[in-house]
């Protein structure tokens, strides 16, 4: 009896040995691959991590934005004149001035911003009067009042004067204005209509003047043509703007 007792006893331990050793293996099992699961999506998550970096935070040392790339960087132009109505040599009485008239077309052609040099004091209508006045204020070296002002002058890089020649000269309004801005590092390109003066001295007047300034060779038209035979006056001025191959 009592070995049948012993026997019961070591079989019943044996079953229960086994037991645990089939429970334990299934445990290490899925131990094993909640690691590698683990690992997986961690990689995953750095990859998808790295590529939302690139897209998001660009270097920005090699970065383009395509707005700036694709744009084009132009010149800003004005273009400022002196130009006077009323009687003139050889048109009459007009109502639009010679030196505004060729100044319309250039900024037309040239897509540039347009300021009119204006005296407070307006000149004589009569054509003789106003003469002898613009004689006067040129003796006296006289600096005119001038109504208005260019107010963002510094972001123009180009600029063309125009201005009729009166006793040789520009008038002196237009003194006025080229000392009242600082052309330095500008391009500063003249233009004139006349009654037959041309230029005269005026394009190295303006290279003493505004020695900073990179002045050119200008372009010269009579006041006749400029205001009686406007599309010649057209013609004459794309002609001359071509030649100077400036961005527009």
């Amino acid at each position: 009896m009592k070995r049948i007792l012993m026997l019961f006893i070591s079989l019943s331990m044996m079953l229960c040995l086994s037991a645990c050793s089939d429970s334990a293996a299934p445990a290490e099992k899925s131990s094993v691959q909640t690691e590698s699961i683990d690992l997986q999506t961690t990689s995953e998550d750095k990859i998808l991590s790295e590529s939302e970096a690139d897209v998001s935070v660009p270097d920005n040392e090699n970065f383009e934005n395509p707005d700036e790339t694709n744009s084009e960087n132009h010149s800003k132009i004005l273009v400022a004149f002196f130009s006077r109505t009323g009687e003139n040599y050889g048109v009459d009485v007009i109502e639009k001035g010679n030196t505004h008239i060729i100044a319309d077309m250039i900024a037309e052609e040239m897509n540039a911003d347009t300021f009119e040099i204006v005296r407070v004091t307006p000149y004589p209508e009569a054509y003789r009067d106003c003469t002898d006045e613009a004689q006067e204020e040129k003796t006296a070296n006289a600096r005119p009042e001038l109504t208005a002002a260019v107010e963002n002058f510094d972001d123009y890089d180009i600029i063309f004067l125009g201005y009729p020649n009166w006793w040789g000269d520009m008038p002196m309004p237009v003194y006025t204005f080229i000392e009242s801005y600082d052309f330095s590092g500008k391009t500063v390109i003249p233009f004139c209509t006349h009654g037959g003066s041309r230029l005269s001295g005026t394009v190295q007047t303006l290279r003493d003047k505004l020695e900073n300034a990179e002045v050119l060779d200008g372009f010269e038209i009579e006041g006749t043509t400029a205001q009686n035979k406007q599309d010649e006056a057209r013609e004459a001025v794309l002609s001359w703007l071509e030649k100077l191959d400036i961005a527009k």
